[in-house]
């Protein structure tokens, strides 16, 4: 099918320092250096024994009342700060079980022991859809408990007044949330879908340590399991599924299972992590040896400046002062396993058949929108659509663009239906 091309009006670009930035700096020549010096460091450390305890603490929450915008950046920060610092003025008590739907109107009280930092993210998570008094829609949150017994914080969106006709999945992009989509889910919600979305491992309100992914493998069985429950609960409704960035790598490796496949109508990619190319040969060699031996460790020289990924400056300020965007930068291991799913990837094109929808800004710098084209032309789906927006970069939900792309994407759930 043909592609499509947005003309944007003399942008402005901006340099952001955080979650962003290119994985492939993850491993420069000058990171590599320093890191031999570590590497040095890591075998003298296992010559002296040594014992280490963490700490864990139980914590409380109860739904706080509704307050005002411009005071809830201010609460959620102090809501971490307190955590982190080990005061728990605000606490919260989160299920050792999956957990029913709860939202504003819900009551009761769950426990079990949780991480100081997990339980300060996972509190703000369960506040900011407690808070949500949008009339439209009935936003709930529940936790997601996998096979390795890690609780994931997982929400959805249920149009109040629109017909239910159809089922959409949200996988969040690296280091943010699915709470970031919240606009997005409405929009679908006003359309007929009801939304979901989790926070993967290490992610949002989930367990694990902040922008760490020990496999993204991890992720893409939570996202089959995920979706094994919700078309349980939603018998009869057609499903789809929609992934930004490294999160659309993990529907498609999803997708390469066939019982997946059977289950989903269609997806929808927007600047799919499906190339990034190493920044010298040599990384192919020493990155599984980094990740193994320092996983998560964060590079300074990785991201220092970071990677433009909108022409909004607004957009970007609310992206990366929101304390459930991981900004710090890229932990080894983690980029050492985007790397590893976008060469599987590359591998397996041709096995992908499920009907799917890309849209890649063509000024992205931080996937590649060449590797978008590849994948349009080797993939086996007989129904495939590819739009190349000229001067779009790499958010392009949050691009000044953003309402006309929400329109090609829900416009292309709706002839699905």
């Amino acid at each position: 099918m043909a592609s499509k091309a947005a003309t944007p009006s003399s942008p402005s670009f901006i340099l952001t320092s955080g979650a962003s930035g290119r994985i492939t700096a993850l491993f420069s020549v000058q990171a590599l250096k320093s890191l031999l010096m570590l590497i040095n460091a890591f075998f003298l450390l296992l010559l002296a024994p040594f014992r280490g305890r963490r700490r864990m603490v139980v914590a409380a929450a109860r739904g706080s009342s509704s307050s005002s915008s411009g005071d809830q950046k201010f609460k959620d920060d102090r809501l971490l700060q307190e955590t982190s610092s080990g005061v728990h003025r605000t606490k919260l008590r989160v299920p050792a079980t999956i957990v029913p739907w709860k939202s504003a109107g819900g009551g009761g009280r769950v426990t079990a022991v949780v991480d100081p930092e997990v339980g300060g993210r996972r509190a703000i998570a369960i506040k900011r859809v407690l808070q949500d008094d949008d009339t439209n829609t009935v936003r709930e949150f529940s936790l997601f408990v996998t096979a390795r017994s890690d609780n994931l914080f997982t929400q959805s969106w249920t149009p109040v007044s629109a017909k239910i006709r159809g089922l959409v999945v949200l996988m969040h992009g690296l280091n943010e949330h699915s709470g970031r989509y919240n606009d997005f889910a409405k929009e679908l919600n006003a359309n007929g879908f009801k939304v979901y979305g989790m926070d993967w491992i290490g992610h949002g309100g989930s367990d694990g340590l902040h922008g760490y992914v020990h496999s993204l493998d991890y992720a893409v069985d939570d996202l089959k399991s995920f979706l094994d429950k919700i078309l349980t609960e939603n018998p009869g409704f057609p499903c789809f599924c929609f992934g930004h960035s490294t999160g659309a790598a993990i529907v498609l490796k999803a997708m390469m299972d066939p019982k997946v496949e059977a289950s989903v109508s269609g997806v929808v990619l927007t600047s799919p992590a499906v190339g990034i190319q190493p920044s010298h040969p040599l990384v192919v060699i020493l990155a599984p040896v980094l990740s193994f031996l320092l996983p998560t460790f964060q590079l300074n020289s990785g991201n220092k400046k970071g990677m433009p990924v909108s022409r909004d400056p607004d957009a970007l300020v609310a992206k990366y002062s929101d304390p459930l965007v991981y900004t710090g930068s890229v932990r080894v291991r983690t980029g050492y396993e985007i790397l590893r799913t976008t060469a599987y990837l590359q591998q397996n094109l041709k096995r992908l058949r499920v009907p799917f929808l890309v849209l890649h800004g063509a000024a992205d710098t931080v996937t590649d929108p060449d590797a978008s084209r590849k994948l349009y032309e080797e993939a086996s789906s007989a129904d495939k659509t590819i739009k190349l927006l000229e001067g779009l970069l790499h958010d392009l939900l949050i691009e000044p663009e953003r309402e006309e792309i929400m329109k090609d994407i829900i416009d292309w759930f709706n002839c699905r239906v």
